[in-house]
């Protein structure tokens, strides 16, 4: 491996961005923290120690060689399903809560299995469409089938329509027939439909969307808090640590709508820059996946650089009113352990191509 190639500077923007989000998890938790701690540093302890990990899982994805991955993407896919089916089961599934089976108790720390599959989905498309093969449209919607399946009824159709999203683009780039993909759009469109008229709070989320002005109540009130707290930050913003939103206002201001606190403080000027980060990350990686020296290489840089901007997409379109709110963090910035381990550890796959590039 020659470091003169690595990409240092995808290296100092992940970085930045995640010591930065240990900045706002802090500033945008101390006051619930102790409301509902008595300890104003709970938040930013936690996400601590899972930066520490994050940063483990880096060095360690950026020293194995990439093509490793390759010889266990089907392994690694297959612990990521049976770990979606694990938070059903009784003892080891943390749910119900709030209605949703999201987690895994592994004593030692929670783990969310959906965020697992971004990663192993990617690892494993990557390999199976490296090589040129006829007729797989269909064996490929099995897959995603079950795999969809299993995230919606956590439920969780944020994560699901990310997963989705990253399978779609990797398809696409590995040379998939586009007549199938487009074909398969209205039938996506109708499905995606259906899944949110018969849960009752994605009704919701969807009518407040539609109808930003009815009561507030429930996603309405959240979408005004949003909007209120945009609004409120100005061209350059309050000012760190002088949000109005975190005094418990505001649904949600660690986790889904930390973007809205980040506006409100460092305004129009500052939401930009993160913005232009994020812009940035998209450039660097597919940079990456095109210097890359194989189609393995390529399509698993591609992969990993989709599914970490669809998702700063999703959560960024939902924070300015654009999409209908989702569960969705904001990579690297977001309170939550295992959306931010799996990041770091795409990032860290994405700097090892980086290093073998031609």
């Amino acid at each position: 491996m020659k470091i003169k190639k690595a990409d240092f500077f995808l290296l100092a923007l992940v970085f930045g961005l995640t010591l930065f989000g240990l900045l706002i998890i802090y500033d945008a938790s101390s006051y619930i923290a102790f409301r509902d701690f008595g300890d104003k540093y709970h938040y930013i302890k936690d996400q601590g120690i899972w930066v520490c990990i994050g940063v483990i899982a880096f060095f360690i994805c950026s020293i194995i060689d990439y093509h490793k991955f390759y010889t266990f993407a089907l392994p690694l896919l297959m612990i990521a399903i049976a770990l979606l089916l694990a938070v059903f089961l009784p003892g080891i599934g943390t749910g119900p809560v709030n209605g949703a089976h999201r987690w895994i108790n592994l004593r030692a720390f929670i783990l969310q299995p959906a965020e697992f599959v971004k990663l192993t989905l990617g690892i494993y498309l990557a390999a199976w469409f490296s090589h040129k093969e006829k007729h797989r449209f269909f064996a490929f919607l099995l897959l995603m089938g079950l795999i969809l399946l299993l995230v919606i009824a956590e439920p969780d159709l944020g994560t699901a329509i990310i997963i989705l999203l990253e399978a779609l683009i990797v398809y696409f780039l590995s040379g998939g027939n586009v007549q199938y993909l487009l074909g398969s759009i209205p039938i996506i469109g109708i499905i995606g439909f259906i899944l949110v008229k018969i849960e009752p709070y994605r009704a919701s989320r969807l009518t407040t969307f539609l109808n930003p002005n009815q009561a507030a109540v429930g996603s309405s009130y959240q979408v005004r808090q949003i909007l209120i707290a945009l609004g409120s930050g100005g061209l350059t913003g309050v000012g760190i640590g002088n949000s109005l939103q975190k005094y418990g206002f505001l649904p949600e201001n660690t986790t889904d709508s930390i973007f809205a606190i980040i506006a409100e403080e460092l305004g129009f000027i500052g939401a930009s820059l993160l913005i232009l980060c994020y812009i940035l990350l998209l450039w660097r990686g597919f940079v990456i996946a095109f210097r890359a020296k194989d189609n393995f290489g390529r399509l698993l840089a591609a992969s990993l650089t989709s599914f970490l901007a669809v998702q700063a997409f999703v959560n960024l379109a939902a924070q300015t009113a654009l999409l209908p709110l989702t569960g969705v963090p904001l990579p690297f910035i977001s309170y939550g352990g295992s959306a931010l381990v799996i990041d770091l550890c795409s990032v860290g796959i994405l700097f090892n191509i980086s290093k073998q590039s031609k």
